[in-house]
């Protein structure tokens, strides 16, 4: 490992600290779980939903609560990557910006990119872990190999930082380090395009800083970029473009076979991207765009929540919102049979 990053620079609250994301009593009901016809649970949080035109068309809850993107600021981070002049094109943009599950074609991705600048595995500052692909990782245990940073779902985000650092002749060595030329540049480019200076900042499960925006916030930060065009005449819209264009063109790289952002990426044409502790952002070639965080931190209602809202605004037909419901794994089962689901339930 190269590269740690100490909570201590961020000044985190402690327990009994004021800091913090939407209350509950500021959160409202997003989904249910139902089994046999009785709502077993409730997941509330917040949502908002900005139309074209990036005004504010549906608020649930409180949107202007802080919340940690988590793997929903990779895009920011990725364009930042491109920004300091690295070419990222097509899946090399795409696993940039991904949460992949590890699969071998993901990690000859990474592979890839760490090559470009001379570099390994071991120079990748990410948590080691086990691939989320099961299939991978029974191949592992049978080879009697273990968890690395490899397979990372965040591996492909680190290898673009330490591309960009090796490019630009910056110190690898604490690439991490929120006062790394690096993440200063990240910073500058999530309050370019969200238009908000963050409120706290903290240290991402893969080591890397994340920084606390509000959903409206998130939310136009993200229709900029999936509304932004190769095409455009300023630079940083340009590389906006690509990631956006590689989103979409890519989306098995985001995610991974069977994941719901890659089936939402490939089947509707969304540009979506999850984040850990229930954040999901996702935006339809029109520019609308939701945001959104499931405060008990459960992704399992995430995708079916943002894509009812979008359909709700005709962003995306309901239709083939339907049609993709059986491949997101909403079902509830009960003696191997099916007995219920998980479905929004805002009003």
């Amino acid at each position: 490992m190269t590269s740690t990053t100490s909570s201590a620079a961020f000044g985190a609250a402690g327990p009994s600290g004021s800091a913090g994301t939407i209350e509950v009593i500021d959160s409202v009901e997003l989904a249910v779980v139902e089994r046999s016809g009785f709502i077993e649970s409730r997941h509330a949080g917040a949502a908002v939903l900005l139309g074209s035109d990036g005004a504010v068309l549906r608020a649930l809850g409180d949107v202007n609560a802080p919340v940690f993107p988590r793997s929903s600021m990779k895009p920011f981070q990725a364009i930042a990557v491109m920004a300091s002049g690295v070419v990222l094109r097509g899946e090399d943009a795409a696993i940039a910006t991904s949460s992949h599950s590890g699969t071998q074609k993901h990690t000859d991705l990474v592979r890839g990119l760490l090559a470009r600048a001379g570099l390994s595995e071991a120079d990748l500052g990410c948590t080691p872990t086990w691939p989320g692909d099961s299939a991978t990782r029974d191949g592992l245990v049978r080879q009697g190999a273990g968890p690395a940073p490899i397979y990372s779902d965040c591996s492909g985000k680190h290898a673009a930082m330490l591309v960009a650092c090796v490019q630009n002749h910056w110190p690898i060595v604490g690439y991490l380090d929120p006062e790394h030329p690096l993440q200063k540049r990240i910073l500058d480019v999530v309050e370019r395009f969200t238009g908000e200076r963050p409120t706290a900042s903290g240290v991402d499960g893969c080591g890397a800083p994340v920084h606390a925006l509000s959903l409206t916030a998130l939310a136009r930060g993200i229709a900029r970029i999936a509304t932004s065009k190769s095409t455009s005449p300023f630079a940083i819209y340009r590389e906006a473009g690509f990631l956006a264009e590689a989103v979409r063109e890519n989306g098995w790289v985001i995610a991974g076979p069977g994941l719901p952002d890659s089936i939402a990426i490939e089947r509707l044409g969304l540009f979506v991207k999850g984040g850990a502790e229930g954040i999901m952002v996702a935006s339809a070639d029109n520019g609308m765009t939701v945001a959104l965080k499931i405060l008990d931190g459960n992704l399992r209602a995430a995708t079916i929540v943002a894509l009812s809202l979008l359909a709700d605004a005709g962003a995306v037909p309901r239709s083939e919102v339907d049609a993709i419901i059986p491949e997101l794994k909403l079902a509830v089962f009960g003696g191997g049979q099916p007995i219920g689901q998980i479905r929004a339930s805002y009003v």
